[in-house]
């Protein structure tokens, strides 16, 4: 099922009404920097480049929403549920669409359905929040239903335009595209980001207890393996390992990211045992990229001894580190 929210629109940022009392709780059954992270937000450059309101670089151009993506398939295939962000009326719904990796193959398919199935909830003085990509069967609702803040709406999924499992949450008022974080009319990145200070951010529309913290690259994953894993394995959840097979001949540590900026750095340790250190690397990153994964490690030419092996994940810019993850082998 369609309506006309659901068509592929040209809108222009707008602000809120300053003293408006809409507010939205978190809208994904997940813990921020644990199990989910924040992949993209509204793009606020006008020209061909984009720019998140931090002037960082997690956006692309023309894009209209808050991406907050899921490190894997297999945690999709789990179950993420989607909950409405304010109470509302639902405007519009689509279901039935299959959850695939958006390709040139699909493309018939998806064009101008490019949100997948999703939700679309009416709330008062003109606002709207609509929520994308949903898990094929997952919707919950039904069209001109009352929704409370909160009730779930369906689970996240990979339907439509997308290339991994996460929530698009687009936020607009009478029409026009709102920015949660920076809910600010006449705000041109292209100028106020070349200004010498930081321009000021204007209040979120986000609850205070649901105000999520921005992270401009981190650790989506990291793990062990036998030998460097495929990337679609790594994106499938299937890379990890529990324990190495007594024939393997290599201990690998790999770590999946996102957010990378040229002159990055991303350490990969690995500690045996008894505290020594079995290897270590630094690998500079050259380009920027929404999502990206390194791998290494080191060949063995007998079993591993037994123990726990620690994996040491770290990503550091300008001198100061990012974030870091730590994970754990053990070895029978």
């Amino acid at each position: 099922m369609m309506t006309r929210l659901f068509a592929a629109v040209c809108l222009s940022l707008a602000s809120p009404l300053g003293a408006s009392e809409f507010r939205l709780a978190w809208p994904v059954d997940c813990r921020l920097g644990l199990d989910c992270f924040i992949q993209q937000y509204v793009d606020h450059d006008p020209g061909p480049q984009a720019t998140d309101f931090t002037c960082g670089t997690l956006s692309y151009d023309g894009h209209k929403g808050t991406d907050i993506a899921l490190p894997s398939l297999r945690r999709m295939d789990q179950g993420v549920t989607v909950h409405a962000a304010a109470a509302g009326v639902v405007a519009g719904l689509r279901d039935g669409m299959t959850d695939a990796y958006a390709s040139p193959e699909r493309s018939a398919e998806i064009d101008g359905r490019d949100c997948g199935n999703g939700v679309v909830l009416r709330h008062p003085d003109g606002w709207e929040t609509q929520y994308c990509h949903l898990k094929q069967g997952s919707v919950l609702v039904q069209k001109g239903a009352r929704v409370a803040r909160g009730a779930p709406l369906g689970e996240i999924g990979l339907s439509g335009r997308t290339q991994f499992p996460h929530l698009h949450l687009s936020v607009r008022h009478d029409g026009a595209v709102v920015d949660p974080f920076h809910p600010v009319a006449g705000f041109d990145a292209a100028e106020s980001c070349a200004a010498p200070q930081a321009p000021t951010l204007a209040p979120a529309l986000w609850q205070d207890d649901a105000s999520p913290r921005y992270v401009a690259t981190g650790v989506i994953d990291a793990g062990f393996a036998a030998q460097i894993p495929d990337y679609d394995a790594i994106k499938a959840g299937s890379a990890d390992t529990a324990a190495l097979p007594a024939h393997a001949s290599a201990l690998v540590l790999w770590a999946y990211a996102y957010g990378s900026l040229p002159g990055d750095e991303l350490q990969l340790r690995i500690v045996a045992p008894d505290g020594t250190v079995f290897f270590h690397s630094r690998q500079t990153l050259d380009r920027q990229q929404s999502q990206y994964f390194r791998a290494g490690g080191k060949r063995v030419q007998a079993p591993l001894s037994a123990g726990t092996y620690r994996g040491h994940v770290e990503i550091w810019r300008e001198g100061q580190l990012q974030d870091r993850d730590l994970v754990v082998l053990s070895q029978p």
